[in-house]
Order: structure tokens, then C-alpha cells, then sequence
């Protein structure tokens, strides 16, 4: 039998982070699925994303025609997550469901601030505004080679602005992930990625029960 019981506040938000192809959604479906095995109410969404505004700014951060300056690239990502938190995340987690995100706050830090160069402390005042005190209770950082990574995407037929940048910026952005969760341990959970969807759905399971109790 799961310790899992049913959580309240905090602990009902979640998030997956990683670079270009490391398996996210995925994951997200998976855990979704198990948890609602589980008798759980579960809302799966993304980032950006989730509603019909953060969808229309999704289309412009991620097309490629659109060439921007990483300060509107950025101002662009809070936008679309402050419509998410108000719209979707914060009503959720009130009604007690679950929420699951494919990608949140440190998406940014990782991709316009450790990537793009951007000032860590605009970051952090930016997110600070936008989400407030929300923090996912548990974050499963999915690590896995770049380049690997981005093969699996080519051969997925995944394209988009973020997939025609050079191997240089990915390494940026896995090192971003991977200094985040130095920095906090007890929140993200870095899991090797590179095994077949099952086992990493296995040491995700691993980790909410040891989390959940």
C-alpha cells in the first residue's frame, strides 16, 4: 500500500524541469496516471501555457520565425505564468487538486538566466512578483546528456525556436539546471534521465513515497 495520502496546499504542486528532450511530459503523464490511481484529483499542465493567453504567447516565444531580445523573451515567460498562476495553478490547488507543470519558475532561471546571460536578480524580482510565495513542493529535475537529448527531439520530429539554438546554449541551460538543484536539495531531485521511461517513472515513485508520508 502507498504512504501517499491526500495533500493539501504546498504539497500539491509539482514540476518538471529539464532540457530539450529529457522526457518531461512524458513523466508527467505517467506520475498523473499513478496518482490518480491513487484516488487523487490531478491536473496536468504546462508552461507556457495552460491557458488561452500564456497558449498565444507560447506560439510567439516558440516559433521560429521570431527572433527577440532575451529581456522580451523573458518579460514574455512571466507574462504568460502570471496568467497561469491566477487562471489555472492557484484555483486548482484551492479545490485540493493536484497540479502537475511541465516546466515553472526555474525554466527561467535556467534558460534566460544561466543560458541567456540575463541578471539572476531580475530573475528573482521578476518571479517574486509574478509567483508570489508559490514554490512546487517537489521538483523532478530530469537530467540528461545534451546531445542526446536533442536527438531524441529530432527524432520525435520536435521543432521550435529553443531547438535551433547551439549545443553551446543547451550546455548552459543543463548547467543552470544542475546548479539549481545544488542550491536546493530538498525541493529538486535530479534524476538520470537516460533509461527507458519506466525506470525513471520507477525512482519518481521512489521519491514521492519518501516525500509524501
Amino acid at each position: 500500500m502507498s504512504v501517499i495520502k491526500v495533500i493539501h496546499g504546498a504539497k500539491g504542486f509539482l514540476s518538471f524541469e529539464g532540457i530539450e528532450g529529457s522526457g518531461k511530459s512524458t513523466q508527467v503523464k505517467l506520475l498523473a496516471g499513478y496518482l490518480k490511481g491513487k484516488g487523487l484529483t490531478v491536473l496536468t499542465t504546462e508552461e507556457p501555457g495552460g491557458t488561452k493567453i500564456s497558449l498565444k504567447i507560447r506560439d510567439i516565444l516558440l516559433s521560429i520565425g521570431n527572433h527577440m531580445d532575451p529581456l522580451t523573451e523573458l518579460l514574455l515567460y512571466n507574462s504568460s505564468r502570471a496568467q497561469h498562476i491566477r487562471e489555472v495553478i492557484y484555483p486548482a490547488l484551492t479545490r485540493n487538486t493536484v497540479v502537475i507543470t511541465d516546466r515553472f519558475s526555474d525554466s527561467t532561471t535556467a534558460y534566460q538566466g544561466y543560458a541567456r546571460g540575463i541578471d539572476l536578480a531580475i530573475i528573482k524580482t521578476l518571479d517574486d512578483i509574478v509567483a508570489s510565495d508559490l514554490k512546487p513542493f517537489l521538483t523532478f529535475l530530469l537530467d540528461i546528456d545534451v546531445e542526446e537529448g536533442l536527438k531524441r527531439n529530432q527524432k520525435a520530429q520536435k521543432k521550435d525556436r529553443f531547438e535551433m539554438e547551439t549545443v553551446e546554449f543547451h550546455n548552459l541551460v543543463r548547467k543552470g539546471y544542475l546548479q539549481i538543484a545544488r542550491e536546493e536539495p530538498e525541493r529538486v531531485k535530479l534524476i538520470d534521465a537516460s533509461g527507458n521511461a519506466e525506470e525513471v517513472h520507477k525512482k519518481i515513485i521512489e521519491i514521492m513515497e519518501a516525500s509524501w508520508h
